[in-house]
């Protein structure tokens, strides 16, 4: 099992990444903080979340017969993205840079399940199962006792060597591997940078994330209003939000990815709210196929956009704008124009 183990490094290395570390499957104590975390609604809608009982501090449920859980992490981060650049100019559209490229889901799941099977091949026999943000699973609990990084205060998983622009997936297996070291250190200290930079004050205090009050949240997961004092500090944010992340200063050693699959499509790094708000919905869809932008659909997605617009430049052209698509659009977007046409005419 040693020389299996070590071989594991190597193959991970060769399909593309960075890191790979084994634990066991005992998450009671993330299971406990989640029960907790999910008693306060800080859950908002994703009811997804409260769902499958215990499974998600379960894995073995989850996959019957595990005994082991084999965690990577992939950088994401695609090189000269102008984060800040894009951020501080307020007609142009800022997406979270994990979403710019195709659907990672997909490419990590092919190469965990590569993955999965040459270390079949060479145990002999093995049961497994890949999984990438797609099933009940505690994945930042179990990268961290597999030794990936920390938790930071952020809630996301940090690495001293490569931050925290990285996917995470899992593979589990009967397979009885040797385990890694957890990784029981915080080097977050007394920094609270990630926690003052938030737009919406989103965190209840370090390690606790309101996803209620989350831009990306708000962006991606929620249906329906945008609630309204929150628009306003959402700025140009039309997809997911990275401020906790860019404020990190471990991401100083963030790397950029070498996948030509995270490469932004479009130009989407660089585009203009006005650009992205004359789509219409074949484009829409058209443009964001493979992507994870689509999970966000096409009425969200101009909901977001016309929030940004309010909180864009005020200008005739983007008046027009809003108004040409008010009678096109559902009585929930039109709120959301009604209240960007109200910031440029009052």
């Amino acid at each position: 099992m040693q020389l299996l183990r070590v071989k594991l490094d190597d193959w991970a290395k060769e399909l593309g990444f960075q890191q790979v570390g084994v634990t066991d499957v005992d998450l009671q104590q993330a299971g406990a903080q989640l029960q907790h975390w999910l008693q306060q609604g800080y859950h908002g809608q994703m009811d997804y979340m409260a769902a499958h009982d215990d499974m998600r501090w379960h894995p073995e449920k989850l996959h019957p017969g595990s005994l082991r859980v084999i965690s990577v992490r992939m950088d994401y981060l695609p090189s000269d993205t102008q984060m800040l650049e894009q951020l501080r100019t307020p007609e142009r559209a800022y997406i979270s840079r994990y979403a710019l490229g195709r659907d990672y889901h997909k490419l990590l799941r092919k190469r965990l399940t590569q993955l999965g099977n040459q270390l079949r091949e060479a145990a002999g026999a093995m049961d497994f199962r890949a999984f990438v943000d797609s099933a009940p699973i505690m994945e930042r609990p179990l990268a961290q006792k597999a030794g990936l990084g920390w938790t930071g205060k952020h809630t996301l998983i940090i690495n001293r060597k490569a931050g925290s622009y990285f996917f995470l997936g899992e593979i589990l297996t009967d397979l009885p591997l040797p385990l890694d070291e957890a990784y029981n250190e915080e080097h977050c200290g007394r920094c609270t940078s990630c926690l003052d930079i938030c737009p919406t004050n989103a965190f209840v205090g370090p390690y606790v994330l309101d996803a209620r009050k989350c831009i990306s949240y708000l962006t991606i997961e929620l249906n329906g209003p945008i609630p309204v004092e929150l628009r306003e500090p959402m700025g140009n944010r039309i997809f997911g939000c990275d401020d906790c992340q860019i404020g990190c200063p471990w991401n100083r050693f963030s790397k950029a990815t070498s996948e030509a699959d995270f490469s932004p499509r479009h130009q989407l790094d660089k585009a203009s709210l006005l650009e992205l708000w004359h789509w219409d919905e074949a484009t829409f869809m058209i443009k964001t196929e493979g992507m994870p932008i689509r999970r966000t659909g096409y009425e969200n997605w101009l909901r977001n956009i016309a929030v940004a617009l309010g909180n864009a430049p005020a200008s005739l052209e983007v008046i027009e704008a809003l108004q040409q698509k008010r009678p096109l659009v559902s009585a929930m977007v039109q709120e959301h124009i009604d209240w960007a046409l109200s910031r440029h005419t009052r």
